[in-house]
């Protein structure tokens, strides 16, 4: 339906009351006006939905669901490109931290070509890929890194045989103490708050600790540490991402010791990998876990991995409560052991070079060993600075994302509200039902970090229901392909806010393509390459498509990339990032493998892995692409994924649909797979063809929520197998 047979009738079908249905249709005629230029002609799309969202606020979060779908894809029927549903305005733009730094500077550096930050915005990005010293020196102005021996330069290119490079050489400092140390630029002060949380079992209080309180916990914990361990033991963190797991996570850095950090929803056995591959010493955990009122075990789990000493902290009570062997220690009594000194409180930080290891993550391990990914100090710097320039995290904020220390969010969220100023919001509980919403509410959250499936959780169950988000100034999504659907929902939850797409990696300690709120964004769309990162779109020989083409090809990353890794500690990392990539303008570029797409206008969508991707009739396409089509032709569809193989006696590869669908509904499979043939053909390829349809009850997935295809995979060619024997 287009926008302009949009009236009161079809709102009332959607959801709305009469009077409601009127006044949005007024609203909705004065805005196809404006978007005309006042006269009959053309309609501008994008500025209609300015007009309707961002100048007369007509849709409200209050609206349901429907309306907004309405409204949305009317506007957008028929338009060609990646349709935009936020657009920063220049006041907006000069208050955020990159465009107060472009309006201080850019003009210095850009002379006569700048503008604005808006308008500049690219020339300004590819200023920064040219003079990533001039860019980072800049930066590191802006947030809490306080060197105790400063850098000799910014980069350092002259050993060849590091492909990115060797950045802030010469410098020593503790990223832990830079995290806890007053700073009147970014502004942290000590009685500013630093952490506020809930526990799920209490949802009438936020609690709230400053930063000089959150100091003293740190080093209490350091000065115990230091009476157990010696210096660069690797000790480990398996447990919530509650307030205490992130005074362990500082206390170990801040002491020079590493963190191993292990996800706490990980099997015994996943543990104990973790543990041996990294060496570690010990393992703070919890007795059990806590969830709407149940009792996870946690720590018998960690018993049954490889029998190292236990730091038991209590999930609920003042001591532990479970019996403890008689090698480990509880909480309490590990506290305790440093009451006899005179300043328990106080801790002298321990000073090592830039790129010393600090924290030991791992990759997702879907095959084999996962890969142990160690991070330096320049890692934390690198996110803490992405967070600044593109998702505009400030001093002020309040940032929510529900993450585990074990995953590489956590870090990355930790840094990014420590080193600019920010407060960390914890919800230790679910982050699936409502009580987690209401502390969003209640915390005054200002920025939201998501991944997809969360936010489609939350739709299906419309568990978010009477919440007010309005004061969310900015949402952030990463770790799969967002849904647009879903993001509609999101961004009217606040008054469409935009929902800045992150997509990255552990070994990168970023996001090498994101949103900027510099550019008006598309849902699940990306609209830049991160701050000083540039990379090439290679089609199937490996071969860079120009930059200014639309395509679809494997990601190539120019390898002087401030952060990320040059060295793996159980794997060769020339193998796993450099082996067999082409040289480009000089460089061995670093593989990543992401599939992603460039369309018109300079936006991107990562159509999934590299693995991911099928031939179909001879055409190279994505799981993604297919699954973003099919997820949308009933409504009975929660979520799709595709998948293919040849079939063992040879052939081309054939194409299978899996499908989870929405509680309480039920549909025929052949009804199914024509809805998905008819989507496919029509809107990818009309070749492409579907051979199976099977519905099941959920997706087998990792324990950081990724979908495993490969188990899918094989489960498809188990069905043909079957198949070819009838």
């Amino acid at each position: 339906m287009g926008i302009k047979e949009v009236g009161a009738e079809e709102l009332v079908k959607a959801g709305l009351d009469v009077e409601e249905a009127k006044t949005v249709e007024k609203g909705l005629k004065e805005a196809i006006i404006a978007a005309a230029g006042g006269s009959s002609g053309g309609l501008n799309q994008p500025e209609l939905w300015r007009q309707l969202t961002a100048r007369q606020r007509l849709l409200k979060p209050s609206h349901p669901h429907s309306v907004h779908q309405l409204l949305y894809y009317s506007v957008y029927e028929h338009y060609n490109g990646p349709p935009l549903y936020w657009f920063p305005s220049l006041d907006e733009a000069k208050r955020t931290n990159l465009g107060r730094l472009m309006e201080s500077h850019a003009s210095k550096l850009l002379g006569d070509a700048y503008k604005d930050p808006i308008t500049s915005f690219t020339l300004f990005h590819n200023f920064t890929v040219q003079n990533p010293d001039v860019y980072w020196s800049l930066v590191l102005k802006e947030l809490s890194v306080q060197f105790r021996r400063v850098p000799k330069c910014i980069l350092d290119t002259c050993d060849r045989s590091k492909h990115g490079g060797e950045w802030l050489p010469g410098s020593v400092l503790n990223i832990a103490e830079c995290c806890i140390l007053p700073s009147a630029y970014p502004r942290k002060p000590d009685d500013g708050l630093a952490i506020v949380w809930r526990d799920e079992d209490n949802d009438s209080h936020v609690n709230q600790i400053t930063l000089q309180e959150l100091r003293e916990q740190v080093m209490l914990v350091a000065n115990a540490l230091d009476s157990i361990f010696s210096k660069g033991d690797a000790i480990a963190i398996v447990m919530p991402m509650t307030i205490t797991a992130v005074v362990i996570y500082l206390a170990i850095i801040l002491a020079g010791f590493v963190v191993v950090s292990i996800a706490d929803s990980f099997a015994a056995k996943e543990i104990a990998t973790r543990l041996r591959v990294s060496r570690a010493k010990a393992i703070f955990t919890q007795d059990f876990i806590a969830r709407g009122g149940r009792k996870y075990q946690l720590y018998s789990r960690i018993i049954e991995a490889l029998p190292v000493k236990a730091i038991v902290v209590p999930a609920s009570r003042t001591d532990v409560d479970v019996q403890l062997r008689n090698q480990d220690i509880s909480w309490k009594d590990f506290l305790s052991s440093v009451v006899h000194l005179s300043r328990p409180n106080y801790y002298y930080p321990v000073y090592l070079p830039i790129d010393s290891t600090t924290n030991i993550l791992f990759s997702s391990g879907t095959t084999g060993d996962p890969k142990a990914i160690p991070w330096t100090q320049l890692s934390p710097i690198r996110c803490a600075a992405d967070s600044w320039a593109h998702v505009d995290v400030q001093h002020g904020d309040v940032v929510c994302w529900p993450t585990n220390l074990g995953w590489v969010m956590g870090p990355i969220l930790l840094y990014s509200c420590f080193l600019t100023g920010a407060t960390l919001a914890l919800y230790n509980g679910s982050p699936l039902d409502h009580a987690f919403g209401k502390f969003v509410q209640d915390a005054g959250v200002t920025i939201l970090g998501t991944v997809p499936s969360l936010v489609k959780a939350w739709k299906t169950t419309n568990c978010m229901e009477g919440l007010n988000w309005t004061n969310i100034r900015a949402f952030a999504s990463t770790g799969e392909a967002s849904n647009v659907d879903d993001d509609l929902w999101l961004s009217s939850r606040a008054f469409y806010k935009p929902i800045v797409e992150c997509c990255g990696g552990t070994e990168l300690a970023s996001s090498y393509i994101q949103g900027s709120l510099l550019q008006p964004q598309a849902f699940g769309a990306f609209s830049s390459p991160s701050m000083t990162t540039s990379f090439v779109i290679l089609d199937e020989h490996g071969v860079p498509y120009p930059n200014d083409q639309a395509c679809v090809g494997e990601v190539g990353l120019f390898p002087l990339y401030m952060g990320a890794t040059d060295r793996l500690l159980n794997a060769d990392h020339e193998k796993v990032y450099f082996r067999g990539m082409p040289i480009y303008k000089g460089m061995q570029l670093r593989k990543h493998g992401d599939v992603i797409k460039r369309m018109t206008g300079g936006y991107f969508i990562v159509q999934g892995r590299a693995d991911d991707t099928m031939n179909l009739g001879g055409i190279k396409t994505s799981s993604v692409e297919i699954e973003r089509v099919c997820n949308q032709v009933d409504e009975s569809i929660l979520e799709t994924a595709a998948v293919s193989t040849a079939p063992a006696s040879g052939g081309p590869e054939q194409l299978a649909i899996f499908v989870v669908l929405k509680k309480g509904f039920n549909t025929d499979l052949g009804r199914l797979k024509m809805l998905f043939l008819k989507a496919i053909q029509s809107n990818l390829n009309p070749l492409f063809k579907v051979s199976l349809v099977k519905i099941v009850p959920e997706f087998p997935r990792t324990a950081s929520n990724k979908l495993l295809r490969r188990v899918l995979r094989d489960q498809l060619k188990r069905e043909l197998h079957v198949q070819s024997k009838i």
